[in-house]
C-alpha cells in the first residue's frame, strides 16, 4: 500500500497550525518569475456546474461491488465519508483516503448504495448520494440502451445503417447528474470522399437509458466527423446545459419543428452540400426545441477560396467552448485551417437572453492576416496560457487570444493532433505538444509555450508525423513524456529516453489508480474495418504495453482512430470513464474503474482546462482530456477551486475551523 501524502496531516492539528504558519509566509515571498503564465482563473466568479455526489456501484466479480463518489471543490477538505447498503452502514470509520469503497457483496438482487460526508465526525448531509445496483448488474460497466434509428436508403439506392458515434456529456435538466448526447453515424464520410450519406441524428439519453429527445439535422448536413462539432455546455447560467451545432435547412428539433424548407434538398451526386443557406443553432438541452437560429458564419462563399473546388476543405469545422471573459461560456464555430491558402475564421457567440449574440470573429485570408492561414489542426486546444484569467484558444500552430486577436503563428503549418495542459511540476504553466504533417515543416513535432508560441524544442522527421501523444507513462523523469509514430520517447525537456514509444498513441486515461496514465487505444481488425477497444499499462522497464483492461463485446470509432464515444470523469471518484458502444450498437456501456487507490482529487470536471477539452472532444479527430494542473508521482498537493492558493498548496486547509460549505 503506498503512503498518502494528501491525507497524512488530517488528525495532527499541532503539524496543521505549523505547516499553515509556514504557508503563510510563503505566500508573504515575491512572486517567481515562472509565475506569470500561470492559469490566473477566478474560480469566485467562474461558472461551474453544480454536480451531485456522482455515486456510482460497479460489480468488480461475483462477491464484491466497489462504490465511488465524487469529491466536490464545495467539500471541506477534511471531508470523509460514510457508505450505506439498503440502510445499513458499511463503514466502521469514514473514509477519508480516497473516495471509493469495496462492499462483500455476493448477491445478485438489487441493492441501493448511499453516500453521505462526514465532517469533524457528524454526517452533514452535504451533498449525499445514492446509486441503486441493478440486479444481475454486468461486472466493470454500466449499461445504457439505446433507441437505434432504422435503416435509410440514400438517393442513389444504397442502404445505410446507423451506429453510436460521437457523444458529449452536460447536465441538462438541473439535477447534478450528467446526461449523454450521443451523435448517430450514418454511413459518414471524410471530406475527401464521395459518397452519399444517411441524415446525422443527435439523441440525449439519461444515465438509465430515457431518451429525452431526437434532433434530425437533415439531408442537408453530411454525416461525419467534420461537419457536426456539437458543444454541449451550460451557456446561459441557467444550471442547464443547452446544445449548440451548425444546423441546416430541413433540420428537425426535439419538438418536431423545422428550420427553413423541410423540402429543400443540396446534396450533388457526390454527396458534397455546397450550396443552400447554412445556420447555427441554439436548442434546449432538455427538450431539444430550438432556441435561436442564426446564419453560420463564415459562410461558405466561394469553395474555391477554401483551397478547392470539390468541397473537401470548405467543410471542416472545429468549435470549442471557452470562458473569453473570466467568467461566462462562450462558444466558439470555426471554419478552416488546411492547406492550400485555406482561410481560418474563428467566431464567438454568448448566449444572452437565449439568444446567440456574436462576441467576435477572427479572419485570416490571403487579405488579412495570412500567416495565420493553413496553420490549423484538426482539433483545437483552450486553456488560460498567459495568466490573465481569461481563455485563449490555441488553433494548432498558432493561438488567438480572449478577445479575438491573433497572439502567434510558428508558421509549421497543420497537423493531425496536439495536447495543451500542465505537463511538468517545474511551472504551473500550461504545456503544449503538436505534431506536423508537411514534411518540409522544420520540425515534425514540438513542445512550445503555448503563450508565445516559442518552441522549447523539436524534432525534424522529413515525412507526415501523422500521430503524437503527451502524457505521465515514465515514473522515472520528472513531467509528462512525449512520443509520435515511428520514433523514440521524450522528455519535457527533450531528453530521448527511449528509442522506441509505445504503440498505443491515441488517448490516454486516469483509470488503475496511481499517478500514471494508462493508454486507451483498439486492436484493428482490418478484415472486418472495426477496432477492439483496449486500455494499456505501459510497461516502461520491459517497453511493452501490457492490457489491463478488454472489454468484450464493444467496438471503437472512428476507423483506426479507435476512440470511445467519450472519455471523461463522468461519475464515482477522479478516475475517468470509457464508453463503448456495443457490438450490436443496441447501448452504449460506460466503463469504470474497479481499481482501489489511495489518492484522492476533487473532481476533474471542477477544473476548467478539462472540463473544456471534454466539451470540445468530439471535435473532428478527437483528443483526449488533460488537466490544467500537473498529475504524477512527484506533484504537489492538487489545487482545490474554491480558495485561494499558493503553489498548488490550498491553505484553507490546515485550518481548524472550517466549517461546512
Amino acid at each position: 500500500m503506498r503512503v498518502n501524502k494528501y491525507n497524512k496531516f488530517q488528525t495532527d492539528q499541532t503539524n496543521m497550525r505549523k505547516i499553515a504558519i509556514y504557508l503563510l509566509c510563503i505566500f508573504m515571498l515575491p512572486p517567481v518569475a515562472t509565475m506569470t503564465a500561470q492559469t490566473g482563473y477566478n474560480y469566485s466568479k467562474l461558472q461551474r456546474e453544480k454536480l451531485n455526489r456522482g455515486v456510482v456501484a460497479i460489480r468488480e466479480n461475483p462477491s464484491e461491488v466497489i462504490v465511488s463518489w465524487r469529491y466536490l471543490s464545495s467539500d471541506p477538505i477534511q471531508t470523509g465519508f460514510n457508505v450505506y447498503k439498503d440502510g445499513e452502514k458499511l463503514t466502521d470509520t469514514p473514509v477519508t483516503v480516497s473516495t471509493l469503497f469495496r462492499d462483500k457483496n455476493n448477491s445478485q438482487k438489487a441493492a441501493v448504495y448511499e453516500v453521505r460526508p462526514v465532517i469533524k465526525g457528524k454526517e452533514t448531509h452535504h451533498i449525499d448520494g445514492t446509486y441503486t445496483l441493478p440486479e444481475n448488474a454486468p461486472s466493470g460497466y454500466l449499461e445504457i440502451p439505446l433507441q437505434k434509428p432504422a435503416n435509410g436508403v440514400t438517393p442513389a439506392g444504397e442502404t445505410y445503417t446507423y451506429s453510436p458515434n460521437d457523444a458529449s456529456i452536460g447536465d441538462v435538466d438541473g439535477d447534478g447528474e450528467y446526461e449523454i448526447i450521443l451523435r448517430w453515424d450514418a454511413n459518414g464520410k471524410d471530406n475527401s470522399h464521395k459518397g452519399i450519406t444517411g441524415e446525422c441524428l443527435l439523441d440525449a439519453y439519461k444515465l438509465d437509458g430515457t431518451k429525452l429527445w431526437r434532433i434530425n439535422l437533415g439531408r442537408n448536413i453530411r454525416s461525419g466527423s467534420h461537419y457536426t462539432q456539437f458543444m454541449v455546455y451550460d451557456f446561459n447560467n441557467d444550471g442547464k446545459a443547452e446544445l449548440v451545432c451548425k444546423t441546416a435547412d430541413a433540420t428537425v428539433d426535439g419538438k418536431g419543428n423545422v428550420i427553413g424548407d423541410k423540402d429543400a434538398d443540396y446534396r450533388n451526386k457526390d454527396g458534397f452540400i455546397l450550396e443552400g443557406p447554412e445556420y447555427l443553432t441554439l436548442f434546449n438541452g432538455e427538450t431539444g426545441e430550438i432556441m435561436d437560429t442564426v446564419d453560420y458564419d463564415p459562410p461558405r462563399g466561394n469553395v474555391r477560396e477554401w483551397g478547392d473546388s470539390w468541397g473537401n476543405r470548405v467543410d471542416r469545422f472545429l468549435a470549442c467552448v471557452a470562458y473569453l471573459d473570466g467568467e461566462n461560456p462562450s462558444v466558439v464555430m470555426c471554419r478552416g485551417y488546411y492547406d492550400h491558402g485555406c482561410p481560418t475564421v474563428l467566431v464567438a457567440y454568448d448566449v444572452i437572453d437565449n439568444k446567440l449574440v456574436k462576441r467576435w470573429k477572427f479572419l485570416a485570408n490571403k487579405d488579412q492576416n495570412i500567416e495565420y492561414t493553413n496553420q490549423g489542426n484538426h482539433n483545437l486546444g483552450v486553456g488560460d496560457i498567459d495568466g490573465d484569467g481569461l481563455d485563449e484558444i490555441v488553433y494548432g500552430a498558432m493561438a488567438v487570444d480572449h478577445d479575438g486577436k491573433g497572439i502567434y503563428s510558428t508558421g509549421l503549418e497543420h497537423g493531425d493532433c496536439m495536447n495543451l495542459g500542465n505537463f511538468t511540476k517545474k511551472t504551473p504553466n500550461l504545456d503544449f505538444f503538436q505534431i506536423h504533417e508537411h514534411d518540409s515543416a522544420e520540425y515534425g513535432f514540438e513542445v512550445r509555450d503555448p503563450a508565445t508560441g516559442e518552441i522549447k524544442w523539436g524534432k525534424f522527421t522529413g515525412r507526415d508525423t501523422t500521430r503524437g501523444l503527451c502524457a505521465k507513462i515514465d515514473p522515472r523523469y520528472e513531467g509528462n513524456q512525449c512520443w509520435v509514430m515511428d520514433d523514440g520517447i521524450y522528455t519535457m525537456e527533450g531528453e530521448l529516453i527511449n528509442e522506441k514509444g509505445p504503440e498505443s498513441i491515441d488517448f490516454a486515461i486516469w483509470w488503475d489508480g496511481d499517478l500514471i496514465r494508462e493508454l486507451l487505444d483498439h486492436e484493428f481488425d482490418d478484415e472486418k474495418a472495426v477496432g477492439y477497444p483496449k486500455i494499456y499499462k505501459w510497461d516502461y522497464e520491459n517497453n511493452k504495453l501490457v492490457t489491463i483492461l478488454d472489454p468484450k463485446g464493444t467496438l471503437s470509432n472512428n476507423w483506426k482512430k479507435g476512440t470511445p464515444c467519450i472519455q471523461a470523469d463522468i461519475l464515482g471518484d477522479w478516475r475517468e470513464e470509457a464508453v463503448w458502444r456495443n457490438e450490436d450498437d443496441t447501448e452504449l456501456r460506460i466503463y469504470t474503474t474497479t481499481d482501489l487507490t489511495d489518492h484522492k482529487f476533487y473532481t476533474f470536471m471542477h477544473d476548467s482546462v478539462y472540463r473544456l477539452s471534454v466539451a470540445f472532444q468530439n471535435t473532428a479527430y478527437n483528443q483526449c482530456t488533460q488537466t490544467g494542473f500537473y498529475i504524477g508521482p512527484e506533484m504537489d498537493k492538487p489545487p482545490v477551486p474554491n480558495n485561494e492558493y499558493v503553489r498548488g498548496i490550498n491553505i484553507p486547509e490546515f485550518t481548524e475551523d472550517i466549517d461546512e460549505i
